[in-house]
């Protein structure tokens, strides 16, 4: 009700929390001290009707006791003249007026105000007499003063006995009061509980309709904020009518949460859109790298098959057809690797029998003038690799390092195991290489003349290219040389698991 008018009426205007609790506390404070205020002016009233209830009785008691010490001190002054029981008489005779001056002298209709008007006027004609004769006494008029005092004498009877009667009459209508009094008073008490007890219910209702005002969105609200925790979005959200803190954190909790949503679906299709542009690139990348590694492994110069074909013919004229054979056989086996392999993976053990084949048709060439050496940790010679890498690194150290030179030609393959790889080392002692050239093979930066001349087509650059392709990975080949005339080593490092560690490229 009081909630509702005061939701009505700040509807469109923004009234805090704040405001809030402090007009509910300072409400349920003027209540509580109105109710207070008003128990407090009632029992006071009662209570000072109940002190008036035997006013009149106590008044008439100190009338009676006035009335008595003037008689007194009258017949005192008279037996004895005395100076004291006159002042004595003097100042009781005063209060004895004072408290006349409180009696009815008028309204007639009731006993006890009929009995105080005759009261009243007897005590006059008592006084005057009294002080007649104090006065005749005073005199020496002996008769006068004897005829004062009789009258005295009789009128003070007479009154005694008029407030002993109103005294009684008036104690028990005061006593009738007094209980009327008394039942009213105990009927106040009651209802002044049962008023408290009202503003008190009052009260906690208002505080209680204000706290579920302000904690019902709020548990609405951490309600809501436990489902987004918990990731769901599809919630129905609470909307606020109050315009306080309240409304302002749940309307602005509804836009983020609705703000989210909109988000995590922007989120959601640009995933699916690049989900699908990445698989299509990979796609385009996986057919892209396929068909450089089958251009790089279709390279074979044709003139290593003059040169070896001639070398053959030449040596069937010299010699006889044992031999002839054995060369042939050869030649025949290494084109036959050529053809089978050199467009699929292969373990490191069959290239390394295409170099022994290689080799054999290379010392025919030059009649043996190059020196080979292997050192071959077998157990490390299956892993798989991709073809024709090896024999072109060899027909490199040939054609490149040792060819030239006039010192022993050395050519040295070298098989082991280096922490997490297996190397393949192939070293010459021939003219060496300069570094700047090795950094400038290693970044792809040569022309199409350099290091491409070996003759079946396949370059050093082109050994690289494959091998980075096929592995993933750019340190896979490490060259080598301490300088002019120092030699040169090419090093390749297969991972320890050949194809398990590497990329799943069929290089066809």
């Amino acid at each position: 009700m009081l909630l509702n008018k005061m939701k009505s009426n700040t509807r469109g205007l923004y009234v805090s929390i704040r405001i809030k609790l402090l007009s509910v506390y300072l409400i349920v404070i003027a209540i509580i001290f109105v109710v207070n205020l008003y128990i407090y002016f009632s029992i006071n009233e009662m209570a000072e009707n109940i002190d008036k209830v035997y006013e009149s009785n106590a008044m008439l008691n100190e009338m009676q006791g006035s009335l008595v010490q003037t008689h007194k001190y009258m017949e005192h002054f008279l037996d004895t003249r005395d100076t004291d029981a006159l002042e004595g008489y003097y100042r009781n005779e005063q209060e004895y007026r004072n408290g006349l001056r409180n009696l009815n002298t008028t309204i007639l209709g009731e006993t006890s105000l009929i009995a105080e008007k005759n009261i009243y006027h007897m005590s006059e004609c008592y006084l005057d007499a009294a002080n007649k004769a104090i006065e005749a006494k005073r005199g020496r008029n002996v008769t006068k003063y004897k005829e004062s005092y009789d009258e005295a004498d009789n009128l003070y009877g007479y009154i005694n006995s008029y407030i002993y009667q109103l005294n009684n009459q008036q104690f028990s209508n005061n006593s009738d009061s007094y209980k009327s009094l008394f039942s009213a008073l105990s009927y106040s008490e009651t209802s002044n509980l049962v008023i408290l007890g009202m503003a008190g219910t009052f009260s906690a209702v208002l505080l209680i309709l204000l706290t579920r005002d302000i904690t019902s969105p709020l548990n609405g609200l951490v309600r809501a904020a436990g489902e987004v925790a918990k990731g769901t979005l599809d919630i129905e959200l609470a909307q606020s009518v109050h315009n306080d803190e309240i409304g302002i954190v749940t309307n602005a909790f509804n836009q983020m949460v609705g703000s989210l949503k909109n988000y995590i679906e922007q989120i959601k299709s640009s995933m699916e859109l690049e989900s699908a542009m990445k698989e299509k690139q990979l796609k385009m990348e996986a057919h892209l790298i396929d068909a450089q590694l089958k251009y790089l492994q279709a390279q074979i110069n044709p003139h290593f098959l003059f040169n070896t074909l001639n070398a053959g013919a030449q040596l069937a004229m010299m010699e006889g057809a044992d031999t002839t054979y054995q060369y042939v056989q050869n030649v025949a086996d290494f084109f036959r690797y050529n053809v089978r392999k050199n467009n699929k993976v292969v373990t490191l053990r069959e290239e390394i029998e295409l170099v022994d084949n290689y080799m054999y048709i290379i010392q025919v060439r030059f009649s043996g003038d190059i020196r080979f050496r292997k050192t071959i940790d077998w157990e490390l010679v299956d892993v798989l690799m991709p073809g024709m890498i090896l024999q072109p690194l060899i027909e490199n150290c040939i054609n490149h390092g040792v060819r030239t030179v006039e010192w022993e030609k050395i050519i040295e393959l070298s098989v082991y195991k280096e922490r997490d790889s297996i190397c393949v080392s192939v070293r010459d002692n021939g003219v060496g290489i300069s570094g700047e050239k090795i950094e400038r093979i290693m970044q792809g930066e040569l022309s199409s003349d350099d290091l491409r001349e070996a003759a079946n087509g396949v370059g050093l650059d082109n050994v690289i290219s494959r091998l980075r392709l096929f592995y993933g990975r750019d340190g896979v080949v490490e060259i080598t040389s301490a300088g002019e005339n120092m030699g040169t080593e090419v090093a390749i490092y297969i991972p320890i698991g050949g194809l398990g560690d590497v990329q799943d490229h069929d290089c066809r």
